[in-house]
Formats: structure tokens, sequence, C-alpha cells
């Protein structure tokens, strides 16, 4: 196996020498010796396609997103990131040099240079920073079904009501909607309206969603549901050039990893949907980080994991690169881990069998290398290292280097509360979704279209108790009429096209009130 330094340096120089504006990761690692001339890089270009950043907890992965997130902001990309504890919103902050910043910098040969980066702050509860919403109509009956932990049967309940929402041209904005619906459509005549084209729905499976929907909102994450729903272009935001990050805080939401998951899932489906055809472009238009993509495969169907490879394969050519952030490669599905060109794998830790047979695994999946014993080289990283392949700007694979990262130049850790508070106060993406309307939409119209059959039933009564045998006169305009004259629903009248996940394709038209009225 070589071990000659001048052939290691030209072999690192020959795979990752940028001919164009790339990200620089660090110094190759020889011999357990860092070797400042043989510098990694990742093209800017390649950037699209896709990567995966993993590793035992504790060996450096956030701050590895947070040095890529970086210096993608310094080239003008926007990036959106899952902050699972909160602690990535230091990226608004510069770093302060101290004595292990300024040894790595020294002996990457690169001075350590605070700066600060643009940051906008989300939340899916609000509490966190802006919220991100979704109406139930946008987020259709596949994601939605996951995030109830319903079964095959109950989500295909739930797929049925979806239908007969789309076919009436019924907005559902929020859960009460859905609920209503649902109600309406299980018992009297709404059972008997659908019977025949969407067939019945059973008291019981009708009562095992209601719970689940129940118990979404006891847990006090029913406003992921509404609007103002999230606008997609809000992501691609720069400011004085930079990209700016956008940071998605769920630490508050720790305990539910398949809504946040799924509602990672149904964002990035949505900038798929929303993008047109970009083809091969110098620097992507976003990067994409989901963090804790296990969360993502775990307990998934068949059905679930083709359309989650379908769209990491066809939004690369959208300008969009995703990076799976997770402990070992096992944990991605080989559909999906074949598409990832980039891959940053730290340290990896054989305490168990479980670990060993992982271990062996993810060897598996690097090229032989003439500098290193892969498995040997995996389990002796030291924290803030990483064994690195990538693809140059030709597309081809890079040569396998063990690498001493660049140090976060931002803040490694969390700002303040009042640092924080500060940010959102300020933010005029905060204000924009602060405040949650409730648009005209299902559970109205049912209730008008109910409240309008006992109208219309207490008339016939009176009819057949007074024996009338005149003609009935023309009923004024009832209140479902109006509802559905209504310009809400006049606009929402045009046909609704669902694609990947079963959720709403096309441009969403709004309103200046914030209301879904269109597709």
């Amino acid at each position: 196996m070589a071990k000659d330094q001048n052939t290691f340096i030209e072999a690192v120089k020959k795979s990752y020498a940028p001919k164009g504006s790339s990200i620089y990761l660090g110094a190759g690692i020889l011999d357990g010796n860092i070797v400042a001339e043989a510098e990694v890089n990742i093209p800017l270009r390649m950037m699209n396609r896709h990567g995966l950043i993993a590793g035992a907890t504790g060996t450096g992965k956030t701050r590895t997103l947070q040095l890529i997130a970086e210096q993608l902001s310094d080239a003008g990309v926007p990036v959106f990131m899952l902050d699972v504890k909160g602690d990535l919103s230091g990226l608004n902050k510069a770093g302060t040099p101290n004595p292990k910043l300024v040894e790595r910098g020294e002996a990457l040969k690169k001075p350590f240079m605070p700066s600060e980066f643009p940051v906008e702050l989300y939340s899916l509860s609000g509490k966190l920073g802006a919220t991100m919403r979704a109406t139930v109509s946008e987020f259709g009956p596949v994601l939605l079904g996951k995030i109830l932990d319903l079964n095959d049967t109950q989500t295909g309940v739930l797929a049925a009501i979806f239908k007969y929402a789309d076919d009436q041209k019924m907005a559902m904005v929020d859960l009460e909607d859905l609920k209503k619906l649902l109600g309406y459509l299980s018992d009297g005549d709404g059972a008997a309206e659908i019977k025949e084209d969407y067939g019945k729905i059973s008291s019981s499976t009708s009562g095992t969603i209601l719970r689940k929907i129940v118990s979404i909102e006891q847990q006090g994450l029913g406003t992921l549901f509404g609007e103002k729903s999230f606008d997609t272009e809000d992501l691609y935001q720069k400011v004085d050039g930079k990209g700016v990050i956008s940071l998605l805080n769920i630490s508050d939401v720790q305990n539910q990893p398949s809504l946040y998951s799924t509602f990672l899932l149904s964002l990035l489906a949505e900038i798929f949907n929303s993008l047109p055809e970009a083809g091969d472009l110098d620097q992507p238009k976003l990067v994409f980080f989901f963090d804790e993509a296990h969360l993502l495969f775990n307990n998934s169907s068949k059905a679930f994991l083709e359309q989650i490879e379908q769209v990491i394969r066809l939004i690369r050519s959208k300008g969009v690169g995703v990076f799976f952030c997770t402990q070992a490669a096992s944990d991605v599905p080989e559909s999906v881990l074949g598409q990832l060109g980039n891959r940053v794998q730290h340290a990896l830790r054989a305490f168990t069998p479980n670990d060993a047979d992982a271990l062996k695994k993810t060897v598996k999946t690097y090229p032989k290398s003439d500098f290193y014993e892969i498995e040997t080289i995996l389990t002796s990283l030291g924290t803030g290292q990483a064994l690195i392949t990538v693809l140059n700007e030709k597309g081809i694979p890079t040569e396998v280097v063990a690498t001493h990262l660049t140090p976060p130049r931002s803040v490694m850790g969390p700002m303040s509360n009042i640092d924080c508070e500060e940010l959102m106060k300020t933010s005029d993406i905060f204000k924009k979704y602060q405040e949650a309307i409730n648009p005209e939409s299902a559970c109205e119209i049912l209730t008008a279209r109910i409240n309008q059959k006992m109208k219309e039933h207490e008339t016939q009564q009176e009819i057949i108790q007074e024996q009338k045998t005149t003609k009935a006169t023309k009923p004024e305009k009832s209140m479902l009429e109006e509802a559905l004259n209504a310009p809400i629903t006049r606009q929402i009248g045009r046909e609704i096209v669902r694609g990947i996940f079963g959720m709403i394709t096309g441009k969403k038209t709004r309103t200046n009130s914030g209301g879904l009225f269109g597709f």
C-alpha cells in the first residue's frame, strides 16, 4: 500500500483541485499526519448531486453541516437545515478565536477568520421561529397518513376523503376541516352520498382516524396545519449577496420524529413540484440538509420509499441538492444511497454486534484505496475528522481521503434567547407567518350544507302539515349556494391535480389575506 507523501499529495490534487468555485472541507491525513497541501474540496456545481454526512454521535457531524452551510452561503447559495437541538442558530454570530481553533487553522495553513451569516429561524409550533404551516389539502393523504400512523386501510379511507374534497372543490385548511368531513362522510346523508362513488367508511375506521387526529391536537401540534401556509419561495433569499440559511428548530417537538421528518419530506416534495427544470448549473439554487434521516425511512412501505427515491433522483435536475445526515450509511436504503455522490463519513464505533455490522456495510460502499485500510481508518478517526469521497467536475468519484476538517467560522452553539427573540422581532418572514388566519373552507361549507338540509326538512314538514298543493316557489339562495359562489370557492374551482405523495402539484394562488384559493 503506497504511503509516499508526495504521491499522496499528487493523488489528492488530481482528484480535488478545484477548477471553479468549490467548498473547502479540509486537508488530507496520511499516517496520522495532516498534509495541508492535500486540500479536499467539493466543486460547487456538484452540490446538486446530493450527499451523505454520517458518523457516530459526538464525532462532529453537526459542525460539518455548519461549515458546508457557511461556504454555501458565502457563494450566494441559500440553505435549508433541520436544527434538531437548536444549536445551529449560532451561524448568525461570528465565532470567537480560541487556542483550539487557532491550532486547527495553523495545521491546515488556513488562518481562522470569524464570520457571521444571514439566518432565518422557523418552527413547527411557532414558538421558536416563524411558523411553518401547510394546509391539509396541500399536505395530501399519504404524508398525513404517515404522521397519524395509519395503516394501509385507514390511509385508503383518508385518500377517499381527500378525493371527495377535491371533487367538491372544498379546501381543507386545518384539522377541523378534516374532522368535519370525516364525520359527515361516515354517517347519515354524507355516507349515503359517497357510498357508490367512494365506498363506505366504517364507524370503527372513522373513529380510529378521529382519535389519531385528536391525539395530534392534544400534543399542541395542530398548528402545523392552517393558513398562512409556508411559501417555498421564501427559501431562496439572499442578504448582501450571501445565501440565507433557513433553520427549522424542532427542539420542542423532538419526541415527534414522524411529524417533523414527514413535514421535511413534504417541503422537499413541494420544492420539487414548484421548480422548473434547470439542467446543469454552475451552482445549485438551494441545498437541503435532511438531518436524522433514518427517521424518514423507518417503517416506510415499499411504495413510499419508491416515491422518496423518485424525488431524490429528479430534483437534481431542478438545481437542488439534498444531503442526508445520519449515523451510518446503512440507515439509508440502497436505492437512495446510490444517488448520493458526495460522502462525508465521520468515525464509526464497533461497540456492539449491530455497530460491527454497520461498519462492514459502510466499508463495502467505498472504493479501494491505495493509502488506507478503510475499516481501520473509519474506527480511528478523531472528532472533526472524516473519510471523504465526492464527485469532481466531471462527475467522477474522487480518491478516498481521510480529512482533517476546517472549523466553522461562526459560533458553534445556539444564540442566546435574547438574540433569538431580537432576530425574530426584526424578521419580515416571522411577521408574515406570525398570525394564523381561518378562511372559509370545508368546515364552513359543510356546516352550511347541513343547516340547509335541516331547513329544507323543516320546510317540508310544514308543507305536509299544512297540506299545501300549490307548487313551491323558487327558494331564496341558500347558504350553501352563497358559499359556493363566494370568492374562495369560485377560485378554488379549478382542477386539482395531485402528484408525488398525493400532494397538490402546480403553483398555489393566494390572495392578499394568504388564503388557499386555487392551484
